[in-house]
């Protein structure tokens, strides 16, 4: 595990404390994820094994080296590690089995200066009755918590939601249902929260494109995603919840293993993947959330591309001046 030795001779005791830089720095000057001397030491210690001396390091380097070190690593020094280093850290849920189980952990991680990790929950509207429900359960089991609720831009409903995008969008665009559902509003959050981390709830167990996650990653935004439960099987997340008391979706006690929306998620049978219920007989199985690329982001940007083109062209067949 990352386990820090911190020299103090150069440092506050706050520094020390908190794992960030003092408090005497300027606000403006710093990165926007960044971190303090302790912290580099010991990646630049632990990258001279893996190296020939004198190598210079990529983001992807120190990433890969994080991971390397967290591979066999408990769940509480992960969550540690995350508080104490990360800024700006959020818990990303849709109050799945994984995500409840973070958050019964966070509520239990003894720290001398816990970074309190708020929740950000995207209301596709069209959510189970037992979700929704179950989010009120957690509020009243966790009241400390603040869970952020995101919605589709502009509406509160599903019939408004109907209305500004068709019925059944799901259906005659997937792609851009993805997108007005929880992709355009998990970017809304990110930027208005000015969310740097976020703790997930995928793990490899659940099959799919997540048979090969990282417990660490950083996608093409730069958002760090932490993946702290990656490592764990279905049954070790079902039996922490049983063990701890911790409030969970009464559908899992109907065959659901992973919960969605009402329209795109089933029951799953006996032997088939954790997500096997999602989107079923679709060739999918993220919602674009977790994608290294949205479809639709790529096809609203090549359609604005497009728009520039068109009036590009159109200014030179008129004789305009292009002002360069």
């Amino acid at each position: 595990m990352v386990s820090f030795e911190y020299d103090q001779g150069d440092m506050s005791p706050r520094d020390v404390e908190s794992g960030y830089v003092s408090a005497s720095s300027s606000e403006e000057s710093l990165p926007e994820v960044y971190l303090t001397k302790p912290h580099l030491k010991y990646l630049n210690r632990q990258l001279q094994h893996l190296e020939p001396e004198g190598t210079l390091y990529s983001l992807d380097g120190y990433i890969r080296l994080l991971n390397l070190d967290l591979a066999n690593t408990s769940y509480e020094e992960i969550l540690r590690w995350c508080t104490i280093t990360l800024p700006n850290l959020y818990q990303t849920t849709a109050f799945g089995l994984t995500g409840l189980v973070t958050v019964d952990m966070l509520s239990k991680l003894r720290i001398q200066r816990p970074q309190l990790v708020n929740l950000i929950y995207l209301d596709t509207l069209h959510a189970f009755p037992e979700t929704l429900a179950l989010v009120d359960r957690v509020r009243e089991r966790y009241p400390h918590l603040n869970v952020h609720v995101y919605r589709p831009a502009g509406v509160n409903t599903a019939e408004e939601f109907a209305k500004k995008f068709g019925n059944r969008l799901w259906e005659t665009n997937d792609v851009q249902y993805d997108w007005a559902a929880k992709v355009e509003p998990a970017q809304r959050a990110y930027a208005e929260l000015d969310v740097k981390a976020v703790l997930t709830g995928r793990r490899r167990s659940q099959g799919g494109k997540r048979c090969n996650l990282d417990i660490i990653e950083v996608d093409e935004a730069g958002l760090i995603k932490v993946n702290p439960l990656a490592n764990w099987t279905f049954k070790q997340v079902q039996d922490y919840i049983k063990a701890n008391d911790v409030p969970y979706n009464e559908l899992l006690d109907r065959g659901y293993k992973s919960i969605g929306d009402w329209h795109s998620t089933q029951p799953t049978k006996e032997g088939e993947d954790e997500r096997a219920g999602r989107w079923k007989n679709q060739k999918k199985s993220e919602c674009g959330i977790h994608n290294s690329h949205s479809k639709f982001a790529q096809f609203l940007k090549e359609q604005e591309l497009k728009k520039q083109e068109e009036a590009l062209q159109h200014a030179l067949n008129s004789g305009l001046k292009i002002e360069s």
